[in-house]
């Protein structure tokens, strides 16, 4: 079958399209922008790739076209199949269709930490040996690859409540029927999407609503809005994650106990029993949460926990999750996807407990739709208090003035151009330094820019 895939280039939909070329299909796709890591990744696997929206991309016609939901009306290329009957579907219906029937589905599920916590939950099947089919938004480093089949029935996907398509306007992961759900929290984010937190959690509800009785749901013991969700109705088991001292109930199935301030090293219990030990190169309670969901999705597909925290111990995180992007003149540079304030906040509490009292300085584009639109601006200040030194990027589209922010902290100023930042950085850094690039885009390269800024400034 010739399918042909609008908005190829994004990580999900470019996932589906090396699964559907595994698969024995002839695929090809079109997106705006045609660019690396994706665009060679598809082009490896032989998949076809066309720049720019056109109706003539569809000639000769495919036999099914899937939509990707950054796709609207007025799109010429959504016109042209809307105009010639063409028979499309969206990407989230096409993966439960096509591949995930039948299959033990295991979804990560929640505003932050599905990536990681997707990752992390595929390396322990993989080291036990179930050879996973996988679906991440983004590139987790011990695969190399996004997306695959696997050779087994079970399938890890990140399970993002974003809306399916313009021609249906449910959360993608209302269509992938888990039988284990991990929802790691739920925080109100997507603001171009969803009017308040009570859309998302209605949304999450029904993600609850078909997962089975004989199945499972992991989350965690102190997230009230998670607590609402949960209230409206709930008909599977469900286990609880915490930190020791820092779970105000006390209660978790799930506990981890750090051996580390930073968390790179902690023990993990399941009832009360130690089951063993966490060492590894990641850093920050949020990702030893993530952890605790892992293992405790692992161990209801068959994995016993002491197989799962050793197999974390060979874990490397995904792409841009605090990625150390060069080392230059004793300045150590990160890539860094936080776009949420939470987000923003654990990474670089994370760093803190790991770097000590080296200086941190924090770089942030406010990049996402609901950035952009302002709603997250009073949280900012707060989620950079972790950093010595913050920038904010006041790019020309950002809806707001930076400058509210700043105005509220010594310790952040507003810059209005990556040349600007740039050039403050070359004069600023310092032997010590961590300096982290924090943007859910490709934040102009600035990360290399500012790496050959260094090199160059003696």
């Amino acid at each position: 079958m010739h399918i042909h895939i609008l908005g190829i280039c994004g990580t999900f939909m470019g996932g589906l399209a090396i699964m559907a070329k595994e698969l024995g299909h002839h695929v090809t796709g079109s997106d705006q922008n045609v660019y690396p890591p994706m665009s060679t990744q598809l082009e490896r696997h032989g998949i076809g790739l066309m720049s720019g929206f056109a109706a003539d991309n569809l000639d000769p016609a495919p036999e099914l076209v899937i939509i990707g939901n950054a796709l609207s009306r007025g799109n010429p290329e959504v016109e042209a199949v809307l105009n010639r009957g063409l028979a499309y579907t969206s990407g989230a219906q096409w993966l439960h269709d096509f591949v995930l029937t039948k299959r033990w589905v295991l979804a990560v599920a929640g505003t932050h930490g599905k990536t990681t916590t997707t990752s992390m939950l595929a390396w322990i099947l993989e080291q036990a040996g179930l050879e996973p089919g996988f679906l991440v938004g983004g590139v987790p480093l011990n695969f190399g690859l996004s997306a695959r089949l696997g050779g087994s029935r079970f399938f890890v996907i990140e399970a993002d409540e974003y809306d399916t398509a313009f021609f249906d306007k449910r959360s993608k992961f209302v269509h992938y029927r888990p039988r284990t759900a991990i929802l790691n929290n739920l925080e109100y984010d997507h603001a171009d999407i969803f009017p308040d937190l009570a859309a998302i959690q209605r949304q999450f509800h029904h993600l609850i609503r078909s997962i089975p009785g004989e199945g499972l749901i992991i989350r965690p013991a102190d997230d009230g809005n998670l607590d609402a969700v949960v209230a409206m109705g709930c008909w599977t088991p469900v286990q609880h994650t915490g930190l020791t001292g820092l779970d105000p109930s006390g209660s978790a199935d799930w506990q981890a106990r750090l051996a580390a301030a930073d968390a790179s090293r902690f023990e993990v219990f399941w009832q009360g029993r130690s089951v063993g030990e966490v060492a590894w190169e990641l850093s920050g309670h949020h990702n030893a949460r993530n952890a605790l969901a892992a293992i405790a999705a692992a161990r209801h597909a068959g994995v016993e926990p002491e197989r799962a925290t050793a197999a974390l111990g060979s874990f490397r995180n995904v792409k841009r999750r605090l990625e150390i992007h060069a080392t230059v003149d004793g300045v150590t540079l990160y890539d860094d996807f936080a776009h949420h304030p939470t987000a923003i906040a654990t990474t670089l509490e994370g760093l803190r407990a790991r770097v000590g009292e080296s200086r941190i300085i924090a770089i942030l584009e406010p990049r996402s739709n609901t950035m952009k639109m302002g709603v997250h601006v009073d949280a900012l200040a707060a989620s950079l208090a972790s950093a010595d030194r913050a920038i904010i990027y006041q790019a020309p589209d950002l809806g707001w003035d930076a400058a509210r922010v700043a105005a509220s902290s010594t310790h952040i100023r507003v810059l209005p151009t990556l040349d600007a930042i740039i050039d403050h950085l070359r004069t600023e850094a310092r032997a010590g330094d961590h300096i982290v690039f924090m943007s859910n885009g490709g934040f102009g390269a600035v990360h290399a820019k500012t790496a050959e800024a260094l090199r160059t400034r003696h």
